[in-house]
């Protein structure tokens, strides 16, 4: 039976977007879409401004509706109809949804009770038939379970102790994640109590060891153990993987699920070795050192010394950060906000509400200002801005560091971009320029020329007293599967193809002559602009269920890619990068090799 008091409770705690979704889903009342859109601009919560007496109105009409379903017994409706259905969307995002993007929206909502991304396979496996997975991260378990709900056998070589990957790895302060995690989860595995809107490093973990404990996953992951190489046997049809501790496996299929974010970056600065204090980079950082008290330098101002930076700041006598790029970084007024105690009550509770709230969460992080990262050729000031929507972003950005940094100019001529929002990755604002006004933080941008035994000193003749130092500097991206040595058909190496920083894949999940091979997070699958990686590799992981589908329902012992699509498909990335903001010539990233 229906608590009234506690629905009430729960509804006036809720959103009013996603209830305005679940109202018009259970009734089909499409006049409520009337009346709301005009307050609706967006598909954050804080972007609607619906008044006080039509969410009253609103919620009164609810608690009718579902009373009324309780009573009645009907079966809750798994779509809203069709005719209604494009025009819910665009009032929930309050923006146009182009036709072609429903289907998509529909299977990451997952309105009915099947998965859409799951892939059923018929008939009886090949003997011996078993998948190899290097890495025990966030891809590898979704790989994991998506092999274990077909039946496929497994293995998992995870060089660390426990699942988690680089969510594993990194524990810096502050660390977490920058996509609003009731979107951050997987789709077939969400989680309706994360504590905040944003959560951090910790809690992201726990919830992928439950996910590896509810799927039972951990008996199947060979922990402490490396993959150093895998050689194709085509005699055999398999790969055969070389391993930390000395042995081999083979297996039929190899998927490696590594990343690109699990190989620290550490700059060969001159006197880096002659450092008498504790020096760690981010990703392996040292928390028995003392900071409290001490004379910290970090070296990096991208992600991780974003979030670092704030979050050691107060602690330490004195921070010195030294930037090579200022970056840009935009805030969300959820950012920093806990999960109300009625919020999670009704992603709980109320039907399709966490359904509603995932979609809006997806569309506001997803392809929204993909237009705005093209060069309008006739834009007058490129080196800036590409055209008058990005233009508008940036005085957006600019103007909110105005107000952080109380328009002080010796600050903002350091921290304002000389290149286009997007130019590098997107930040989110963790208090960075509200930190860089206290009295013991100290923001350096002249290039390090050495570092001593207790001291940074840049090219200007200044020393910079420390006793930490923390590289904040970031992974070696470019080198996609490295320290592997992966050799497929005729003994050809994926590093011969590559080179040190130039990885190419079809859909950036097969390679031409790499039979049976696939990757999760592969070439030019990182996300430049928004969306969320658990989005992509749920994708990715659909398309090699398919491939394994041919081959066990086919009987093929080997499936591999052809050389002209997979050339024909990076040819057309090139040339769409080419007219993107990550090929703008006046800024570096790790999105792009040496090459640009």
């Amino acid at each position: 039976m229906i608590d009234e008091a506690e629905l009430r409770a729960g509804l006036a705690a809720a959103d009013v977007t996603p209830l305005l979704m679940v109202l018009v889903h259970l009734s089909e009342e499409a006049r409520w879409l009337d009346e709301c859109a005009p307050h609706i601009h967006g598909a954050w919560n804080f972007m609607q401004q619906v008044p006080e007496p039509l969410k009253a109105r609103l919620v009164d009409r609810l608690v009718e509706v579902l009373r009324d379903y309780q009573d009645s017994g009907r079966p809750l409706p798994a779509l809203p109809p069709a005719h209604l259905l494009h025009r819910m969307l665009e009032v929930g995002v309050g923006q146009k949804v182009p036709p072609e993007y429903i289907p998509m929206l529909m299977e990451e909502m997952r309105l009915g009770e099947a998965d859409p991304r799951s892939v059923p396979i018929a008939g009886p496996l090949p003997e011996g038939f078993r998948v190899g997975i290097v890495g025990a991260g966030l891809s590898g378990l979704c790989m994991a379970i998506k092999l274990r709900e077909a039946g496929i056998p497994f293995v998992i070589f995870e060089k660390n102790p426990t699942i988690g990957g680089t969510w594993y790895e990194n524990s810096y302060p502050g660390c977490g994640v920058d996509t609003p995690n009731h979107f951050f989860s997987f789709s077939f595995e969400p989680n309706h109590d994360w504590s905040r809107h944003f959560s951090k490093r910790d809690e992201i973990w726990a919830y992928l060891e439950r996910v590896a404990d509810r799927y039972d996953i951990r008996r199947h992951v060979r922990f402490g153990t490396e993959v150093t190489g895998a050689d194709y046997d085509a005699a055999a049809a398999c790969w055969r993987i070389g391993l930390s501790d000395g042995t081999v496996e083979t297996v039929p299929v190899l998927v490696t699920a590594v990343g690109q974010l699990n190989r620290a970056s550490v700059p060969a600065i001159p006197g880096a070795q002659d450092f008498a204090g504790p020096a760690f980079h981010t990703a392996h950082w040292d928390h028995g050192a003392a900071l409290r008290g001490k004379r910290v330098a970090m070296i990096g101002t991208g992600a991780s010394g974003m979030q670092a930076g704030p979050s050691i700041a107060p602690e330490v006598a004195q921070l010195t950060i030294f930037q090579r790029t200022p970056h840009w970084a935009v805030s969300n007024p959820n950012y920093h906000r806990e999960v109300s105690e009625g919020k999670r009550w009704a992603l709980h509770n109320l039907p399709f509400y966490a359904k509603w709230h995932r979609f809006q969460l997806f569309w506001a992080s997803g392809d929204g200002l993909h237009a705005s990262l093209h060069l309008d050729p006739d834009w007058p000031t490129p080196e800036t801005s590409l055209n008058a929507t990005n233009q508008g972003f940036r005085d957006m950005l600019v103007a909110h560091m105005r107000r952080e940094l109380d328009d002080d100019p010796a600050l903002l001529a350091k921290v304002v971009p000389p290149y286009p929002p997007y130019g590098k990755r997107m930040l989110r604002d963790n208090h960075w320029y509200r930190m860089l006004k206290q009295p013991n933080v100290a923001l350096v941008t002249e290039r390090i020329a050495r570092i001593s035994a207790d001291a940074i000193h840049t090219a200007d003749g200044q020393s910079h007293p420390a006793d930490v130092l923390v590289y904040a500097t970031g992974f070696q991206a470019g080198r996609m599967l490295w320290p592997m040595e992966i050799r497929g058909r005729d003994g050809v190496s994926l590093r011969d193809i590559w080179g040190d920083d130039d990885p190419r894949a079809y859909l950036g999940v097969t390679v031409p002559r790499f039979p049976n091979f696939f990757m999760l997070y592969g070439p030019n699958t990182n996300l430049g602009h928004g969306g969320s990686a658990i989005f992509h590799t749920e994708c990715q992981v659909r398309y090699i269920m398919l491939a394994l589908r041919e081959m066990i329902e086919r009987r093929l012992a080997t499936l591999e890619c052809r050389q002209q699509p997979h050339d024909a498909y990076n040819e057309r990335v090139d040339a769409a990068h080419r007219r993107m903001v990550w090929s703008h010539g006046g800024v570096g990233n790790w999105y792009k090799n040496a090459r640009g």
